[in-house]
């Protein structure tokens, strides 16, 4: 039969000697852990001898005593023994949060996971190409695949739309750099060749370049807030289920219509570039646009225009890639496509951007200088 548990305090060769007896469990403590806390000193003798049964809140009693006051136990039994064991093992502190790591380990962590990720987007984006070109093939063997009202209605949003604010910013981009090319110019008194710097800048780089940016911005991110959003309604599951391809149904009709498209606007830009500077020159520089028109023709050479007319195919063709690749990717939440949107739109920039580099060493190489 279980006893109430009970506490003596003695002492025995200079020590004190706390003799507990009975059963220390919930039901039979009583007011003993309350004893125990008003009692003074420290260093005790915990006799377990006459202790018969033992549960966790009696052993986080005993521990509690010598963890607080120290002390030794003697005389518990093997069982009670290892009970007082286990509770000294899971009583260390906690750390809701843990210690930061070095900052340079942290450094090497965030950039190994940023290479790793870029690793697994490029495979990604490689892997989607492969399929588009699958997709291409199965068109051209039957043509009455290609959507060609898709493509034209892509026309409208990825060109029509984009004229308005594709102009004005090339117009004030060539403004901008008629003026700051004729303040530099002024100072070696060669203030006529700001139409060399206009025309040749304007063909060559920044009509193509400022127009796969704005592409990025307005089509890119539409592709891939479409396509997620239609992803997350099941859209593209129930395509796929009635037997059509979202390969060629949502992704060809986009790249098609930005490939075609991305030529017209970068030579679109760069004229209105070129009437921008033309217009600051005649007003800015005393130069006629007669002036003006003749000298852009005899200093901007035709492997500019071809420059622009090789790279704008491939801009458009990495925009569209990226943004299609990143919608399709929306798995989880609406969250996540405000995210993929965010990331087709960086993606798509970035790799303009390299590849512009590499144009511009290929084309120095192969002296289309």
């Amino acid at each position: 039969m279980s006893t109430v548990a009970r506490c003596t305090d003695t002492i025995e060769d200079g020590r004190r000697v706390l003799r507990f007896a009975g059963d220390l469990t919930l039901a039979r403590l009583g007011v003993l852990p309350t004893k125990l806390d008003r009692m003074k000193g420290r260093d005790f003798v915990l006799d377990l001898s006459g202790v018969g049964r033992m549960d966790t809140i009696g052993a986080w009693t005993i521990h509690r005593v010598v963890r607080d006051r120290g002390g030794t136990v003697v005389g518990a039994s093997p069982g009670n023994e290892s009970l007082l064991r286990q509770m000294a093992q899971v009583d260390q502190p906690v750390k809701v949060r843990p210690d930061p790591p070095p900052a340079f380990t942290r450094v090497l962590d965030q950039l190994g996971s940023a290479t790793v990720e870029a690793g697994r987007t490029l495979l990604g984006l490689l892997a989607f190409f492969g399929a588009m070109l699958i997709g291409v093939a199965r068109v051209f063997r039957e043509p009455r695949r290609f959507r060609i009202n898709a493509v034209v209605q892509r026309f409208e949003v990825v060109g029509v739309h984009a004229f308005g604010i594709i102009g004005l910013m090339s117009f004030l981009v060539g403004i901008v750099i008629a003026q700051q090319g004729a303040v530099q110019l002024r100072q070696f008194g060669a203030e006529v060749f700001t139409v060399n710097l206009i025309g040749r800048s304007s063909i060559k780089e920044l009509g193509v370049l400022m127009t796969a940016i704005m592409v990025a911005g307005r089509s890119g991110s539409a592709f891939a807030a479409q396509l997620g959003s239609m992803k997350l309604a099941e859209e593209v599951d129930a395509m796929r289920t009635i037997g059509v391809s979202p390969m060629e149904a949502l992704v060809l009709p986009r790249v098609f219509a930005t490939v075609m498209m991305m030529p017209l606007l970068s030579f679109y830009a760069a004229i209105v570039a070129i009437v921008g500077g033309g217009i600051f020159c005649w007003i800015g520089l005393d130069i006629p646009p007669v002036t003006f028109v003749q000298r852009i023709r005899e200093v901007v050479p035709v492997t500019d225009l071809w420059q622009l007319l090789v790279k704008a195919p491939v801009f458009g063709l990495i925009i569209a890639l990226a943004g299609c690749f990143q919608g399709m990717q929306v798995e989880a939440s609406a969250e996540e496509v405000g995210l993929r949107t965010t990331t087709a739109v960086v993606q798509g920039i970035f790799l303009v951007i390299v590849l512009d580099a590499f144009f511009a060493v290929f084309f120095t190489e192969v002296g289309w200088l």
